[in-house]
C-alpha cells in the first residue's frame, strides 16, 4: 500500500513511518517542519520505499495514496500557544484537505488529535479511563470546529486523540 502520513517527521510520525516502512508499505512523509524535525527521519531518507515533501497542510496536495495518517498539528502547549491562528489552522485545513484528498483517491483517512481537545484536566497524569473536563453544552464546544458532519461522505475515517505525555498511565 501506498500510505501519506502528515506531519511524518514529528515524534510519532516518524515512528509511524518507520513502522510503515517495515511492515513494506511504500511511505510519503509530509511535514513543514514547525515541530517536527528531519533528525527524526533522517534515518529514512535512503530507504527506497520512502519519500519527504516539506509542505504545509493548509495548503492543498495531490499525492495517489490508499491511506492517509493525520497527525499534522502541534501538540505542545508551547507550541500551539506560540501561534493559535496557524494552529487552527492546521488542524481545520489540514482535515479538510486529508479528506478532499481521501475523496479523491477513495483513501482511507486516520485522523489523530491532541487531549487538549477535552479541556483543562483535573487528574494528573491522566489514565486511559479519564475522560477529560469539559462542558458539554453547545455553547461551550466552539463554532462547530470539533463536531462532526451531520450528511453522510463517501470517506472511510477513524480517529483517535493522543496522550499529552508518552506513558502517562
Amino acid at each position: 500500500m501506498r500510505i501519506l502520513v502528515t506531519g511524518g517527521a514529528g515524534f510519532l510520525g516518524s515512528h509511524l513511518c518507520e513502522r510503515l516502512l517495515n511492515d513494506g508499505h511504500e511511505v510519503v512523509a509530509i511535514d513543514n517542519l514547525f515541530t517536527g524535525r528531519k533528525l527524526n527521519i533522517a534515518h529514512l531518507l535512503k530507504h527506497p520505499n520512502f519519500e519527504f515533501v516539506r509542505h504545509d497542510v493548509i495548503d492543498p496536495f495531490k499525492f495517489e495514496v490508499d491511506q492517509i495518517y493525520n497527525l499534522a498539528c502541534p501538540a505542545s502547549p508551547p507550541h500551539y500557544q506560540y501561534n493559535p491562528i496557524k494552529t487552527i489552522k492546521t488542524s481545520v485545513m489540514g482535515a479538510i484537505n486529508c479528506l478532499g484528498l481521501a475523496k479523491r483517491t477513495r483513501a482511507r483517512v486516520f485522523q489523530a488529535s491532541t487531549s487538549e481537545v477535552y479541556g483543562d484536566p483535573q487528574v494528573h497524569p491522566q489514565p486511559e479511563t479519564y475522560w477529560g473536563h469539559v462542558s458539554a453544552s453547545p455553547s461551550a464546544r466552539g463554532p462547530g470546529c470539533s463536531r462532526p458532519p451531520r450528511r453522510r461522505s463517501m470517506v472511510t475515517r477513524r480517529s483517535t486523540r493522543s496522550r499529552r505525555a508518552i506513558g502517562a498511565t
